[in-house]
């Protein structure tokens, strides 16, 4: 799969008043369960799109092995093939690092567009590492989706806890765009095992997709 820089790191546009949800990660590789959480996200939370923000390399992470980024985007796209997902790898032209950067960048420059940040359960559990993650939290409303074997862990966890008073019901999540942050919602009904690690473990035993 052959993609262009530029084409890979187009910034999707997007139209005042569209609500938009920003689902950021390596994708190494991108999987069925990026794309179900996004479809449930997109459901749940009444959105316009999701983006899929492939970033030049998770800051907690060892990226010793990270593919190109053309050729994680060009995957991430045959994975999520559904017209209301972008996938854009903007942040590497733009030079930021870490999560509260992209965050902090957009809502800067797209005032008007209702972002929402998705993470899945297992960021949740360790939210409280990532830079400056209070202040993502008071920058845009997040959506935690449940993984299998992560909704203790991750409703537990130091960050729940610390903005436990911000979580909404589940059953209001439709509102959760149009709510200033910070504000959350746990949504369940996606119990995919699947991760992005064990498929490049499978890829290392012989098996698997492959993004290169």
């Amino acid at each position: 799969m052959c993609l262009s820089a530029r084409a890979a790191r187009r910034l999707p546009l997007a139209t005042p008043g569209l609500r938009v949800g920003l689902f950021g990660g390596s994708f190494n590789p991108a999987h069925g369960a990026h794309r179900a959480a996004s479809l449930l996200a997109l459901h749940r939370l009444r959105l316009d799109r999701v983006w899929w923000l492939v970033t030049p390399g998770n800051p907690l992470k060892n990226n010793s092995d990270l593919p190109g980024i053309e050729a994680r985007v060009a995957f991430a796209r045959a994975v999520a093939h559904h017209p209301r997902i972008d996938v854009t790898a903007f942040e590497a032209d733009y030079g930021v690092r870490y999560s509260y950067e992209t965050v902090r960048l957009l809502t800067a420059r797209m005032r008007q567009v209702r972002f929402v940040w998705i993470m899945g359960a297992d960021n949740l559990a360790r939210f409280d590492r990532w830079q400056r993650w209070r202040e993502i939290a008071d920058l845009v409303p997040i959506a935690v989706v449940d993984r299998m074997g992560q909704s203790l862990a991750a409703t537990a966890s130091r960050a729940a806890q610390a903005l436990g008073r911000y979580r909404i019901e589940e059953s209001d999540a439709p509102l959760l765009a149009n709510l200033a942050p910070p504000a959350w919602v746990f949504l369940h009904g996606l119990k995919s095992p699947v991760s992005s690690t064990q498929i490049r473990a499978a890829r290392r035993d012989g098996a698997g997709p492959s993004p290169a």
